[in-house]
């Protein structure tokens, strides 16, 4: 007998549909309040960005792109 697939796909389907957090952080460069996605942050005052791997989690990939 074999185990289903089933338990796993679910898992994979929760974590696919899970919603972005909001998160808050000081700009390193000049202190204003922003918000960002899962840890990834863009200034709007003076322009500063994190590096995009600096996230809470991966971004989605390219799932349903016909090849």
């Amino acid at each position: 007998m074999s185990t289903s697939p089933g338990r796993e796909r679910c898992a994979a389907d929760e974590a696919a549909t899970e919603h972005p957090e909001i998160t808050y952080i000081g700009c390193a460069r000049c202190g204003t309040l922003i918000a960002g996605l899962d840890g990834r942050y863009a200034c709007s005052g003076c322009g500063w960005v994190n590096e995009w791997t600096e996230g809470y989690r991966p971004l989605p990939g390219d799932r349903g792109r016909g090849a």
